[in-house]
C-alpha cells in the first residue's frame, strides 16, 4: 500500500501462491500473485516508471506489461482501477478521478483502457462547457476536439457540445454538431423540445424550431 504522501508498504508473504513477488519504485509499488511467470512484477515496475502521461496512463502501462509476461495463471477475466485526488474535497464525484471496473470479460485489459478513453472524453467535453461559461471559446473548442478524437461517434458527446453552445449564445456554431448527431440518431432530435422544460435551451420556440429542422 501506498499513502497520498508516497509512504510505502508491501509484503509477499511465504504462504502466497507462485509466482508472486513486489517490487517498490520512487512513489509505487507494484505487487502479484497466481502469476504464470515471475517476471510480471518486475514488468509492471519498468513499464511504469517509463509511461509518459496521467497516473490512468501509466497503471495501464503497468497492467499490459503484467498480462505481457504471461499475467495470471488462471487466465484473464477482470480489471479495475481508481485514481483519486491527493487531498479529498469532501465531494467524491470530484475526488473520484477514476473509478471503473470490468468484471467479467474476455478482454478485460481492453475493455478498461477502452473506459479510461471514454472516462477522459467526457472529462474533456466537462472542461469545454467550462470553458464555454467562462467565456473562453477557444479553450472550449479545444477540449470539445480532444473530446470527439477520445471518443469518435459519440453523439451523446456531440449533442451536449451543441446544447452549450446554444445557451451560450453561439447558435451558428452549434447547428451542423446537430445536425451531424441527428444524422446518427433521430432519437436526439426528438430530445431537443424535452430540454426546454428542463431548463437545458432556452425557451425560444423559433431556436428550437431551427435546432430541430437540422
Amino acid at each position: 500500500m501506498i499513502d497520498s504522501k508516497g509512504n510505502i508498504a508491501t509484503h509477499t508473504g511465504d504462504n502466497c501462491i507462485a509466482m508472486a513477488g513486489h517490487k517498490v519504485g520512487p512513489n509505487y509499488s507494484v505487487q502479484a500473485n497466481l502469476m504464470e511467470n515471475s517476471t510480471v512484477w518486475d514488468a509492471m515496475a519498468e513499464a511504469f516508471e517509463n509511461a509518459e502521461g496521467e497516473l490512468a496512463d501509466r497503471m495501464m502501462a503497468a497492467l499490459e506489461a503484467a498480462q505481457a509476461e504471461g499475467g495470471d495463471i488462471r487466465g484473464k477475466q477482470s480489471a479495475a482501477m481508481l485514481v483519486v485526488t491527493g487531498e479529498p474535497t469532501g465531494m467524491p464525484w470530484v475526488d473520484r478521478i477514476v473509478d471503473l471496473r470490468v468484471d467479467d470479460s474476455p478482454e478485460p485489459l481492453k475493455e478498461l483502457r477502452r473506459l479510461i478513453n471514454i472516462n477522459r472524453a467526457y472529462e474533456y467535453m466537462n472542461r469545454g462547457d467550462e470553458y464555454f461559461a467562462e467565456g473562453e471559446i477557444e479553450k472550449a473548442m479545444e477540449a470539445y476536439s480532444k473530446s470527439a478524437e477520445l471518443a469518435p461517434g459519440n453523439a451523446e458527446i456531440l449533442f451536449w457540445q451543441a446544447a452549450t453552445m446554444v445557451s451560450a449564445g453561439e447558435e451558428d456554431m452549434a447547428m451542423p454538431i446537430f445536425k451531424k448527431v441527428f444524422e446518427m440518431d433521430e432519437n436526439w432530435r426528438i430530445l431537443v423540445p424535452r430540454l426546454v422544460d428542463s431548463g437545458l435551451l432556452p425557451d425560444d420556440p423559433e431556436l428550437i424550431e431551427r435546432i430541430v429542422a437540422q
